[in-house]
């Protein structure tokens, strides 16, 4: 979470979007920004809770497939609106999930059975597979840009991690016009990340402060 943020903060010094795959040594949960902890806590037994900076509801990870977006202020996908940036990361994990034969599609209507989680029902434009949701996103939109926080879970059976990586990458290639190129490891945000890990995200009053 906290290197997501330094992520945000970076991408609107260098002007340009950054995409981050990233995964879970331990099981955790993560909850969004406005809600609240009292209500979060019961909701789950997975430990550690940690508020996310962005939206949304509660996100188990255990061996889900985490990645995130930052966009800078002055880029299209800031200037989108929350319903437009939803549906538009979604379709490309949609096209990507196609692209390895995996017949996922978006929810055309919300159909939600859990009030506070993510992963429980969907909500429209989330990604489903076989009637289930796989995919879900969390979004938080500031003066330095956006962010976008997303997990499929559980990924279908069968499919490896590198692959849908790849895929992602390719997509973006094709659908967007992109022209990737590694971020510099001497520009990471890891200091500026330390920090926030240190002195919020692993801090009691940052994650129960409501």
């Amino acid at each position: 979470m906290a290197l997501d943020e330094a992520l945000l903060e970076a991408a609107a010094r260098w002007g340009q979007p950054v995409l981050r795959f990233y995964g879970w040594t331990v099981p955790a949960a993560t909850f969004g920004y406005f809600q609240k902890y009292a209500e979060i806590e019961r909701l789950t037994r997975l430990r550690p809770l940690i508020r996310r900076p962005t939206g949304g509801g509660l996100v188990p990870h255990d061996a889900d497939w985490t990645y995130s977006l930052a966009f800078p202020a002055g880029h299209a996908w800031h200037s989108l609106r929350a319903e437009a940036s939803y549906r538009r990361v979604h379709e490309w994990v949609c096209a990507a999930f196609h692209r390895l034969d995996v017949d996922a599609e978006l929810a055309p209507v919300g159909r939600p059975t859990g009030p506070g989680q993510c992963f429980v029902g969907y909500e429209k434009f989330d990604v489903l597979w076989r009637g289930r949701k796989i995919a879900g996103a969390a979004q938080r939109r500031t003066r330095a840009g956006l962010l976008i926080q997303g997990s499929v879970q559980p990924p279908p059976l069968g499919l490896a991690l590198a692959d849908w990586w790849q895929a992602m990458r390719e997509i973006a290639q094709t659908r967007f016009h992109l022209r990737w190129t590694s971020l510099d490891p001497g520009a990471f945000p890891r200091e500026r990340a330390e920090i926030l890990a240190t002195q919020k995200y692993a801090q009691a009053a940052h994650n129960q402060r409501r």
